[in-house]
């Protein structure tokens, strides 16, 4: 299913729907970000998605980072909790979803870097590279954040 970011757009449709998602910034020991290339919208991003009935967030991350790139990770923190509802994304189901992620950061304990349905690109990026990627707003501020160090977790 294809999607569509709008992001500050005074034409975009109404948002009808709210699912809690959640991403993770993952970092080697060089420091680079585990990134991906989405098939839905061919931007960059870090790995996360939907949560599941029975999951907790942090299990929910878990699952997404290793479904997304065959990474398996651990999670070693809070990043914020990003809700903007001047973004929403549209699917061609006529799903138009307010952004609503709980971010965390997590540390790689095994796996390979592989595709998925979800991804086309698995990749780490070292943080300077970053601006030569295509990467939405929302996605940017998260890395952002994470990077940031910041004492207390972020929210809107």
């Amino acid at each position: 299913m294809s999607r569509t970011d709008f992001f500050e757009d005074p034409t975009a449709p109404k948002a009808n729907s709210i699912v809690v998602a959640v991403s993770a910034l993952v970092r080697d020991g060089q420091g680079q970000i585990l990134m991906i290339r989405r098939t839905d919208n061919d931007k960059y991003s870090i790995p996360g998605g939907g949560m599941e009935i029975g999951e907790t967030p942090t299990q929910a991350v878990i699952r997404e980072v290793e479904e997304e790139t065959g990474i398996r990770v651990t999670v070693t923190g809070l990043v914020g909790v990003f809700s903007n509802p001047d973004h929403v994304i549209a699917y061609d189901d006529g799903e138009v979803r307010q952004e609503f992620s709980i971010c965390f950061t997590a540390d790689p304990t095994g796996g390979e870097p592989r595709t998925s349905s979800e991804s086309k690109v698995v990749e780490w990026i070292a943080p300077d590279d970053l601006a030569a990627h295509d990467i939405h707003p929302s996605i940017k501020l998260r890395i952002d954040t994470a990077l940031a160090g910041r004492a207390e977790p972020y929210y809107t």
